[in-house]
């Protein structure tokens, strides 16, 4: 009985380890890089046992959150959690599978802000919250301005509070289809860090060095086991040419990325640590290609994860 009780305790002891290491909650509102209307870049993190949320890109909003209600992690309306619960955007770049979300339900939203990169917040200006294409919903740009939504222009580099959370972003340009940029965000709550990547071709390909000087920057991260996740891009398998990529990452390259941050880190640092598959272009057989072509390549030993709409994850 005494060995018994002492291995529920044990176990419940583990469990709670686990679980205080946990600090953020994601809950993906859409995952794909196309294919589905329904089901398009949007994830929003909050700090673990908090609903003060931002979303991370917007390409998926309203279908996302009833995928969430149906599995119960919001209990109260689509309507209630966009406007109560959601508390700003992180728009990665200007492309509409990133951001129709955003445009479309910003008739029922709430004021917030939209946090972007100055190259965003010009197509966000130049091409959605324009009257000819929309109403401008903005405080900046073609008049009138309706001003529910406040632009905070994000500098490379350089945290930012993100209002009425916990949280904080330090933003990092990317190359998608040089000389067009998109944007990675580091998250902080306290000492702890999430990474997400919107949509990014290699250096190699991209004649960058942008991922670089990101790898290098997160890599004491790492080692310190302060950064809990990156969310970065697979959208083709390997069998699609580099020039055919249009700034995009397949597994080969995506591996070759990790190989560079693992210079960095040393390759010990990445064994299981969280390496989350984003914006996977679902065509023909393209998923389940992607996920054999990287779990192959996989030498580093990442813990892979592949998120669900409207199913929550914790890191």
């Amino acid at each position: 009985m005494f060995k018994k009780l002492l291995s529920i305790l044990f176990i419940i002891a583990n469990c709670f380890i686990a679980s205080a290491q946990n600090s953020f909650k994601i809950i993906p509102l859409g995952v794909l890089g196309g294919g589905d209307e329904s089901n398009l870049s949007a994830y929003l993190i909050a700090p673990k046992n908090q609903n003060t949320y931002v979303s991370l890109d917007a390409g998926t909003i309203k279908s996302g959150i009833n995928k969430a209600i149906q599995n119960k992690i919001f209990k109260t309306s689509a309507d209630k959690v966009l406007q109560d619960s959601i508390k700003g955007y992180l728009i990665s770049h200007g492309h509409l599978d990133h951001l129709a979300g955003l445009i479309l339900n910003a008739p029922d939203d709430s004021p917030k802000p939209i946090y972007a990169m100055p190259y965003v917040i010009e197509v966000l200006k130049k091409h959605y919250f324009s009257w000819e294409s929309w109403a401008n919903f903005a405080n900046e740009g073609e008049k009138p301005a309706l001003g529910k939504y406040q632009y905070v222009a994000l500098k490379s580099y350089q945290e930012e509070k993100l209002k009425a959370t916990e949280m904080y972003v330090t933003a990092f340009p990317l190359s998608h289809v040089s000389p067009y940029e998109s944007t990675a965000f580091l998250i902080r709550r306290q000492q702890d860090y999430l990474l997400y990547l919107g949509d990014t071709g290699a250096d190699g390909v991209e004649k960058s060095q942008k991922l670089d000087s990101l790898w290098k920057f997160i890599a004491p991260l790492i080692q310190s086991k302060a950064l809990k996740g990156i969310f970065i891009e697979t959208s083709f398998p390997n069998a699609q040419a580099d020039k055919s990529l249009f700034g995009h990452l397949n597994p080969r390259l995506l591996m070759q990325e990790m190989d560079r941050l693992s210079l960095y880190t040393g390759k010990a640092a990445l064994a299981n640590f969280n390496l989350v598959i984003t914006h996977i272009k679902p065509a023909g057989n393209h998923t389940q290609e992607i996920k054999n072509e990287i779990s192959k390549a996989n030498t580093l030993k990442f813990k892979l994860v592949y998120p669900q709409q409207g199913k929550a994850l914790f890191f």
